[in-house]
């Protein structure tokens, strides 16, 4: 497995891949390790490019990127290609996601665990699920629902004050 750290506007993140795909990323403020590597291969350095871009306030895409989705449960699997059609600017709600893989919104809680689980933050983008109420609830990432809310903000998403 290969690790590399670079700076965003946002700060430094950090990226996991080996030979199956990404295996993780961390929001900032990642810490750079004594194996990490200086660049990775062309795919893994165009990533990182696109991710700056998006900190920087140009929109990407990242649902064609390869997950290592086989480190995930099968459920959470389903959550997460769900979570990837939600595009910057928009949100969803965890029961939409839970009735857009087929089951009951009332499995909204088991959809924001597999959420607050996600390896992949931004680049599978949990921080554009929202409560049913339009509230910023649950985002484990560094900074918690302040980041969600700024990169929602970045996203040109539209928020209600509470």
């Amino acid at each position: 497995m290969h690790r590399m750290t670079f700076h965003t506007a946002l700060g430094t993140c950090a990226l996991k891949w080996d030979e199956t795909g990404i295996t993780s990323f961390a929001l900032p403020e990642a810490v750079a390790t004594e194996t990490d590597v200086a660049h990775g291969p062309p795919h893994i350095d165009a990533l990182i490019e696109r991710v700056r871009v998006h900190l920087q306030g140009e929109m990407q895409d990242f649902s064609g990127e390869r997950f290592a989705f086989h480190l995930v449960p099968a459920f959470a699997r389903r959550v997460y290609a769900a979570t990837l059609t939600v595009k910057p600017g928009q949100t969803s709600t965890y029961g939409e996601i839970a009735a857009s893989i087929g089951e009951s919104p009332a499995l909204s809680r088991a959809v924001g665990s597999a959420l607050g689980a996600n390896p992949w933050p931004l680049l599978i983008p949990c921080h554009r699920i929202v409560a049913a109420n339009g509230k910023m609830t649950g985002f484990s990432g560094p900074g918690g629902v302040n980041t969600k809310v700024k990169l929602l903000a970045l996203e040109g998403a539209q928020l209600f004050a509470e």
